[in-house]
């Protein structure tokens, strides 16, 4: 076992400045944990972006390793769960946050965040998926638990552009769904017709200037990665006995709504908690996301990049010209 670990750190030297780059930390510099995992890919989420900032939001404790998605070989284990060499994923819970992340060639983390990779996807196709394509996963069964099918008629995702809204809409159409999408990036529409969009509409034509409590009543059901103001009109738009699955707060985290919806419509609307969503309930769609709800142009999704590139993928996420999803080889397959 070596006696250090490169990793992506950031640091606060006093009284405000932060610095952050690649460095080798002694091993013991590790957290306390019970499984010790040799990473071999992460990837690159917004979250990550503002991790590497240092900003207050996301990090409290420096020097700090950002990356809430992990993947790779249990390098040692002191739990009955898990083995030396099995292959692995962790998402979310505190990694890349109040714990170090997956920007490392190790972590160091508890049993209960670790789903075994499920046979069907490799180490690489997980990380594509990451915390974007989960929390995709955990909508669209949040809108089949509900009662939602095909035959309920049209689904609206907002956000398409996003990590989370073009995997929702990819999983939609894997399940026999018509999907409008909803992006406010021109460039990126033919690109979402290409993911099997049905129809794509820009957000500046979405009117959201209404204040009635109800709109006509367009989707029989909607996932939503903004939040804000367009929430509220999608909310308003459901058809009766419909849902929204909400999971983002890019627009805003403010919800101007009456009861109508609600108590008039049956309207149901179901928060997606991605940090912290069961770990068997989680197992339980890395499993479908390996197999009925496999993508077949995973491969395709994804720019590969190296730790020594992350600072530049970093200030084109910040700046919002980063179009397209990036995972991260820390080290060897």
């Amino acid at each position: 076992m070596t006696n250090s670990f490169r990793c992506y750190q950031v640091r606060k030297q006093e009284p405000k400045e932060i610095t952050a780059g690649v460095v080798s930390v002694p091993y013991n510099n590790l957290p306390a944990g019970e499984v010790t995992i040799r990473v071999v890919y992460s990837s690159v989420n917004y979250k990550d972006a503002l991790a590497a900032t240092g900003n207050p939001g996301v990090v409290r404790n420096f020097p700090h390793v950002p990356g809430i998605d992990a993947a790779g070989v249990v390098e040692a284990s002191d739990s009955e769960r898990f083995q030396v060499g099995d292959k692995v994923v962790v998402t979310s819970y505190e990694l890349g946050v109040e714990r170090w992340g997956g920007w490392s060639e190790l972590i160091r983390v508890k049993p209960e965040w670790i789903v075994p990779l499920p046979e069907g996807l490799s180490l690489k196709e997980s990380m594509i998926l990451g915390t974007a394509g989960l929390t995709a996963a955990m909508c669209v069964d949040s809108l089949l638990h509900h009662q939602i099918t095909p035959e309920s008629g049209r689904v609206l995702v907002t956000g398409a552009s996003g990590g989370v809204g073009s995997f929702s809409l990819s999983l939609l159409k894997r399940c026999g769904f018509q999907v409008t999408a909803v992006s406010g990036k021109p460039e990126y529409h033919q690109r979402l017709l290409d993911l099997g969009a049905d129809e794509v509409v820009d957000r500046l034509a979405v009117d959201i200037s209404s204040d009635k409590p109800l709109l006509k009543g367009h989707w029989a059901a909607a996932i939503d990665t903004v939040g804000g103001s367009l929430l509220s009109h999608v909310i308003r738009s459901i058809q009766p006995q419909g849902c929204v699955a909400a999971c983002g707060n890019a627009g805003g985290a403010q919800l101007d709504l009456t009861v109508f919806p609600f108590i008039l419509r049956g309207v149901t609307l179901d928060g997606i908690d991605s940090a912290w969503y069961p770990i068997e309930k989680r197992a339980a769609l890395w499993q479908k996301l390996a197999t009925d709800w496999k993508l077949d142009d995973l491969e395709s999704r994804a720019k590969v990049i190296t730790l020594d590139q992350v600072s530049q993928t970093v200030h084109s996420l910040l700046k919002g010209t980063h179009q397209e999803r990036t995972i991260i080889q820390v080290g060897a397959e």
